[in-house]
């Protein structure tokens, strides 16, 4: 496995494995990998003849009061792990190669970047689409994987995919848990022992949720009351959303119907965590 740092240093990479007819697959990752990035890796290798993780904290998607400064980071150990994992390239730019000095461009997907996440955070997906449109034209995969967990981010960039008549697949994976349940994600280490607890609501509503709908509840405000309830019983949650909506359009709904995303966003002290689950109706 190959270390790269620079960007016409991999694209010269990718020439040559293009030139020998390999199909290539990436999956974008901050870095600071746990089981969640490895089930995305691990499902790249076993689909594609090469493999490569991006690994980039990208400064443009986080706001000025966010967390990009203290935002977890161990290069060495991620590189362990994707070695471990058959990766062949991970490609760990700088700031400054993705971002040179007089970098003006940006790419803006509109409507469905407004809602859930992109209502709090403003200018956040306009981030996540730069870097990654970037890191689409730098590495040119036939694949690319994205977690569930981000389910907006996957709506958007496959939004994105489609508009911009881009030559690849876009892969949505599922949600990997700890064992009592809670979504996986790098800022899980900043949680207190007693807010780790307390986080764990944000599952137990979500799948209390699932079972009401098995049951026959299909009315969006009878089961946002019952979730918004379920997590303001623990008093360190701060809610930032709690949203049910048409899981591949981002629109909202009235009625349960078809595919849809129950998604949500908390705060516990100073960490602010996502969920979801999607039901079909």
């Amino acid at each position: 496995m190959r270390l790269i740092e620079g960007i016409s240093d991999i694209k010269a990479v990718i020439r040559s494995q293009k030139s020998m007819g390999k199909i290539i697959g990436l999956v974008p990752t901050m870095g600071y990998l746990h089981e969640g990035h490895m089930s995305l890796i691990n499902m790249s290798v076993q689909h594609n003849d090469f493999t490569v993780v991006s690994i980039f904290v990208n400064p443009v998607q986080f706001g000025p009061n966010e967390d990009f400064e203290r935002y977890p980071r161990d290069i060495n150990r991620d590189i362990k792990m994707a070695e471990a994992a058959g990766v062949d390239v991970v490609f760990s730019p700088s700031v400054s190669e993705m971002y040179p000095d007089g970098y003006k461009t940006y790419v803006d997907v509109e409507g469905i970047t407004n809602t859930l996440c992109g209502r709090a955070r403003p200018g956040h997906f306009r981030g996540v689409t730069t870097v990654v449109n970037k890191l689409f034209n730098i590495v040119q995969p036939d694949r690319a994987y994205f977690g569930q967990k981000d389910a907006q981010q996957a709506v958007v960039i496959k939004k994105m995919v489609e508009d911009l008549n881009m030559n690849l697949e876009v892969i949505t994976c599922p949600i990997v848990r700890e064992e009592d349940g809670l979504a996986m994600s790098s800022r899980n280490v900043y949680l207190s022992e007693e807010e780790r607890k307390s986080a764990l609501i944000l599952s137990k509503s979500l799948f209390e949720a699932q079972e009401l709908i098995k049951k026959g509840e299909t009315q969006k405000e009878n089961l946002l009351r019952y979730i918004i309830d379920r997590i303001k019983s623990e008093k360190s949650a701060q809610i930032d959303y709690v949203e049910i909506v048409d899981a591949d359009t981002l629109d909202d709904i009235e009625f349960l119907k078809g595919r849809v995303l129950i998604a949500l966003a908390v705060k516990f002290g100073n960490t602010r965590l996502i969920d979801n689950v999607i039901v079909e109706v």
